[in-house]
């Protein structure tokens, strides 16, 4: 049965490991559903093993946070315990790292007023604006998993009891974090090297310009000048790699705040706060969405994009081939951590001040004039599929392919 519990070791020592890489003395701070505590037993042991000073850990229970969205004040909605910002601010001033476990109810809030729900996101991302621009910025690390949970599982495969949904969830998670082979963290080592070789391939071109088409999608986006792809492994402000997505599969950069124009239709579902929004198309005019459509979860999409001005432009642009381990698997997860990474994607959004050059010492002002998104959110969403062909255009106008039906042709 998954998973073991050598998995759960092996998954524990790579979050530690690989995800955060803990130091010294170094505090750690873990955010979990409280249906993963045997993980976060085991981050918490192995991070003490690591050398950690302290390990503190969140637990959040998605039930209560339910019976908020609906039973709550409007009032209460738009407060957010500033205790509560000022110890995430005070973790982010000394050096701690933060893991995050992320295990999605897709239809957690599907009876609840979105605007209810984009009122409470609203207010938290701005009293955690300090928190969310260190880990933008890559000044501490963080790292992104997931944890199967019946809610979830159920989500992902419907047709089976529940017990079965989860062992079948796991098997994913198993082969998509690496944690069921002898040396993990050494595939990771090996994973992490050959997204870097792509990393600069792409940083060596200078495109100027990608141009997308697929069904559904004929899309232009301007890169702005010095703008740098990342992959893989990151370094945060004391040159300490780390893992902030595992599994992670994309190639990423920022693209040009007022340089986007053309149609784009979506091709995963996209879990937003507790609601599904799918089959879902953007059209943006010199950067900004003008209009908008969707199957499902229209209102959830019209209050992401109402957010602030920043929602409506984009804040990323990652490629993922199709032929990948996770698209592989034929699987939607309803979790962004693992859709993103079986299919080339965007974000609506913050960019993040690591694609371009002096970005991290750049004031917010500064950011913008180099072409760079500012917003409360950022949210990523799903446009890969095997018709996608992406090209780019260098410095000299020259226009080559990057992808053809759906995978690289550099």
């Amino acid at each position: 049965m998954y998973p073991t519990q050598q998995h759960l070791e092996n998954y524990a020592e790579l979050a530690v490991k690989v995800g955060v890489n803990v130091q010294q003395g170094q505090t750690v701070v873990v955010m979990a559903p409280l249906a993963s505590a045997p993980l976060v037993r085991l981050i918490a042991s192995k991070a003490y093993e690591a050398g950690a000073h302290n390990v503190h850990v969140e637990y959040n229970d998605e039930q209560l946070s339910r019976i908020k969205y609906k039973q709550a004040p409007e009032a209460a909605l738009t407060e957010y315990p500033l205790f509560r910002a000022k110890a995430w601010d005070d973790f982010v001033a000394q050096g701690a790292a933060f893991i995050t476990i992320y295990s999605p109810n897709p239809d957690l809030l599907n009876d609840v007023d979105p605007a209810r729900v984009a009122a409470a996101t609203k207010a938290a991302s701005t009293a955690l604006s300090g928190y969310r621009g260190s880990l933008m910025n890559h000044t501490n690390a963080w790292s992104l998993i997931s944890y199967a949970t019946p809610e979830w599982a159920a989500k992902v495969f419907p047709d089976v009891s529940s017990e079965e949904a989860v062992q079948k969830l796991w098997e994913r998670i198993v082969d998509a974090t690496r944690i069921g082979l002898s040396d993990p963290i050494g595939a990771w080592k090996e994973h992490n090297a050959k997204l870097l070789q792509m990393v600069d391939v792409l940083n060596a071109k200078r495109y100027k310009q990608l141009q997308y088409e697929a069904p559904g999608t004929s899309l232009t986006i301007e890169l702005p000048e010095g703008h740098i792809w990342l992959g893989g492994s990151k370094a945060n402000a004391k040159g300490i790699f780390f893992n902030p997505n595992m599994p992670t599969e994309e190639i990423f950069t920022m693209p040009s705040r007022g340089g986007v124009n053309g149609t784009v239709s979506s091709t995963k579902p996209l879990n937003y706060n507790g609601q599904v929004i799918n089959n879902f198309t953007l059209t943006f005019k010199n950067g900004k969405v003008v209009d908008h459509s969707a199957e499902q979860g229209y209102e959830a999409l019209t209050s992401l994009l109402n957010t602030d001005d920043g929602a409506r432009h984009l804040g990323e642009v990652a490629l993922v081939p199709h032929d990948s381990p996770i698209s592989n698997s034929n699987v939607t997860f309803f979790n962004t951590l693992y859709d993103e990474n079986a299919s080339c994607h965007l974000a609506l959004g913050q960019a993040y001040p690591v694609n371009i050059k002096g970005g991290t010492q750049m004031s917010p002002e500064d950011l913008l004039a180099h072409g760079a998104n500012r917003s409360l959110t950022h949210e990523d969403f799903m446009i890969g599929s095997p018709d996608m062909n992406i090209d780019g255009v260098t410095q000299d106008g020259t226009r080559e392919p990057i992808f053809r039906k759906g995978n690289w042709a550099i």
